[in-house]
């Protein structure tokens, strides 16, 4: 039976253990996308406290991409210098890191970038469309910036990269019929709307080559009006295998258009019968493959992560609000204390990166405090 705390490999990829932090908005950055010192140390305390995978950032790879404040970028050059001193930050800890490469859609934050958002289509917030919809030639840019941020990320030291196709951003966007109207070959069935997110993949796969990680994330299920659903995800998830991706990590949920933030899919967590969020979309996806599942998305106890692996249900661990609240928490089991993640689950981890302060766990600091 696989085990939690077992050496496992992902396309050479050498990994301590199977528990991977799932990618966030850090808050962190310059204004320019540069990666901060503070960045450095985030990530750093994370590969220290045991992490087998960090995956960092949420990189937008053009400006009009840019999703929120002082986000990390990849679409230049100019980064290169931050993005190697992350990388560098994480292996000198003894941990590996990826880089997530994403591209905030019609969510494009225009009071940051300047820059008008783009999507699949036309998206209406009191009558009018908040982004101008992408021709042929604007996606084939695109796809070549994403290709371009993942060879940012290989000369820079990451270990992979993760392509960012879920919770209602540009590449989850294309994919869910609920933001794709398209008539073209980018819309209708399952396999044209999949059709930018595989132009990515590949892409992205020949910047880096055959020997060189590539992850995607996507969503099991949309939770809007005519969303993703879970048989979509689970056939996206065999065509990404058939397109080299070597792993892929299930989450769910997007941010309803012209709201601020996506909506938690669901509240504090307090006993073990209300952890792991999109447990049925994981066995069918199982059911259809056996390339490496990750899974995030309310998994807080030891022995239900535990339960996940043996079973086969899936084979890492991802987690992102705990490790906000606990950079050690995976230390901390490993030497024998097993109790669950003090993490709540109540998203005021939100608020200082807001305020442009960075994500940092307010909860617990009060308590630590008391």
């Amino acid at each position: 039976m696989a085990e939690l705390f077992e050496a496992t490999t992902i396309n050479g990829m050498s990994l301590r253990n199977r528990f991977v932090r799932s990618a966030t908005w850090e808050g962190l950055a310059e204004s320019d996308g540069s990666v901060t010192p503070r960045l450095v140390e985030m990530v750093a305390e994370l590969a220290r406290g045991e992490v087998g995978l960090i995956i960092s950032s949420h990189a937008f790879v053009t400006r009009e991409g840019q999703a929120g404040l002082k986000q990390v970028g990849a679409y230049s050059d100019a980064l290169l210098p931050g993005l190697a001193a992350m990388a560098k930050g994480v292996h000198d800890a003894g941990g590996k890191i990826a880089l997530q490469l994403a591209h905030a859609g019609n969510q494009g934050n225009a009071a940051l970038t300047g820059l008008r958002p783009v999507g699949p289509s036309p998206c209406l917030v009191d009558g009018q469309s908040i982004c101008d919809t992408l021709d042929k030639p604007g996606i084939a840019a695109l796809v070549t910036a994403f290709a371009k941020a993942a060879a940012r990320a290989k000369i820079t030291g990451y270990d992979a990269v993760q392509v960012h196709a879920a919770h209602g951003y540009l590449l989850s966007q294309f994919l869910s019929p609920a933001w794709n109207t398209r008539t073209d070959e980018y819309g209708g069935a399952l396999e044209n709307r999949a059709r930018m997110l595989l132009e990515v993949v590949h892409s992205v796969r020949e910047a880096v080559g055959p020997d060189y990680p590539v992850l995607a994330k996507i969503n099991t299920g949309d939770f809007v009006e005519n969303g993703l659903t879970m048989e979509d995800c689970a056939q996206v998830v065999a065509m990404l295998r058939d397109a080299s991706v070597d792993a892929v990590e299930l989450s769910g949920g997007c941010r309803p258009a012209g709201e601020a933030f996506m909506p938690a899919r669901k509240g504090k967590i307090k006993i073990p019968d209300q952890e792991v969020y999109y447990r049925e979309a994981a066995a069918l996806c199982r059911s259809l493959t056996d390339m490496p599942l990750m899974l995030v998305g309310g998994i807080r106890s030891l022995d239900v992560a535990q339960e996940l692996v043996r079973t086969g249900l899936v084979d890492y661990i991802s987690m992102c609000r705990p490790l906000i609240c606990e950079p050690g928490l995976i230390k901390r089991w490993r030497e024998g204390d097993v109790r669950p993640a003090e993490c709540v689950s109540d998203n005021a981890c939100y608020g200082p990166g807001f305020a442009g302060e960075g994500i940092r766990c307010v909860t617990f600091e009060k308590k630590r405090a008391r």
